[in-house]
């Protein structure tokens, strides 16, 4: 079962069992998926696809959130937090710290990367491996991080 249809079979158990959160999230998914369908060359998404559209609407959430917290609206942050955590259980689990660095000292191994001047090479090497399983924002920093120090 491809991820496309695992969602729109939550969809419809979240419909039959009114859960209205789950739901207002997968409807928000779905279009976002049929989007991007109707807007590319493909008529069907790949899983990866897919998970890239998750991600984005991930973010989207996250961002919601700060907004409506330095807002006060905490009956909003709820509602996106909720959301959020349906959005997340169709992404693979997280990456910790020191996962993603020991990744980036491997693709800076392959790319025989040596400075700054390198970082577009390294994170391209490093997103194609995570795919979807850290921020793009955090990987950034670690890989500047790890360019910018005198090779050891």
């Amino acid at each position: 079962m491809t991820l496309k249809e695992q969602i729109a079979k939550d969809s419809n158990e979240a419909l039959k069992a009114r859960d209205e959160r789950k739901l207002s999230a997968l409807r928000l998914l779905r279009t976002e998926i049929k989007k991007r369908e109707v807007s590319g060359q493909k008529k069907e998404l790949s899983d990866a696809e897919v998970m890239e559209a998750i991600s984005t609407l991930v973010k989207q959430r996250r961002e919601s959130i700060r907004l409506f917290q330095q807002g006060q609206r905490q009956d909003l942050v709820e509602k996106e937090e909720a959301e959020l955590q349906y959005l997340l259980s169709y992404l693979p689990q997280s990456l910790s710290q020191q996962e993603i660095e020991a990744l980036i000292e491997q693709v800076i191994g392959e790319t025989q990367a040596t400075g700054l001047k390198d970082q577009g090479k390294v994170m391209k090497g490093v997103m194609a491996k995570i795919a979807g399983r850290a921020e793009g924002k955090i990987v950034s920093e670690i890989v500047k991080q790890k360019l910018s120090k005198p090779a050891s």
